[in-house]
């Protein structure tokens, strides 16, 4: 089922690509790929990161009335609903984007790593899915199928420190009504503004290159749309 769904597309349209890039370049192949994916999943992506700056944008409500009905949890659960609706938080916007990011990652992984690139398997094609002449497995003199490439992976967590830092900024904005709260805030940002890039830089290292790449494109992908997003909602809140 994960594989006709997931991997067998992806494993198609990277086909589909290498027969018309030059050289059968796998390496513009996953540069389209992500491009796409991350086209195609722009309104989930969107909707995390404006979820995230709305419940940021209600947290000073949020405390208040967390502190008024701390000893009524009907009401304070009523309260907590009726103040996501105006500020149209959808809970599980983000987590639906990391699943979806997760999956697209384990998908990709299979259809460029385990059907055998630079080998075509034409067991998975579809019939309008030709072999192409080519496959062109080097990047910028990076071979895309090796792993322990260092440079990449130091690229990967760079734009991922990026990427989050932007976040942190955005998430930032409002002063907590409590000493712990603001310490377990720092914490929270820390963690993800120094672990995730080295944990997603070591992951870029162990893999193959291309996984790297990928992880590059989406990272620039991500810098962009967060800053696209954040004009758009305080042009919005003006």
């Amino acid at each position: 089922m994960f594989t006709t769904l997931f991997i067998q597309p992806i494993y198609n349209l990277f086909v589909y690509l290498l027969g018309f890039l030059p050289s059968g370049d796998l390496g513009l192949a996953i540069i389209i790929v992500t491009l796409l994916m991350r086209i195609i999943l722009y309104p989930i992506f969107t909707a995390s990161i404006r979820t995230q700056m709305a419940m940021q944008a209600m947290q000073g409500e949020l405390d208040l009335i967390t502190d008024k009905y701390k000893d009524n949890p009907q009401e304070l659960a009523k309260q907590r609903m009726g103040l996501m609706k105006k500020h149209n938080v959808r809970p599980f916007a983000g987590f639906l984007a990391l699943i979806v990011q997760f999956v697209l990652i384990i998908a990709l992984y299979f259809a460029l790593f385990r059907e055998g690139f630079p080998t075509i398997d034409p067991n998975l094609l579809y019939s309008f899915v030709s072999v192409p002449n080519a496959v062109g497995t080097n990047f910028f003199g990076v071979n895309l199928l090796t792993p322990h490439n260092i440079i990449l992976a130091l690229i990967v967590g760079v734009t991922q420190y990026v990427a989050i830092r932007l976040t942190v900024m955005r998430t930032n904005t409002g002063t907590p009504n409590s000493p712990e709260r603001a310490a377990a805030m720092r914490m929270q940002n820390n963690m993800m503004l120094y672990f995730m890039p080295v944990f997603i830089s070591v992951i870029a290292y162990t893999l193959p290159a291309g996984v790297g790449l990928y992880f590059t494109v989406s990272n620039l992908v991500s810098i962009g749309q967060e800053w696209l997003i954040r004009r758009q909602f305080q042009s919005k809140n003006q």
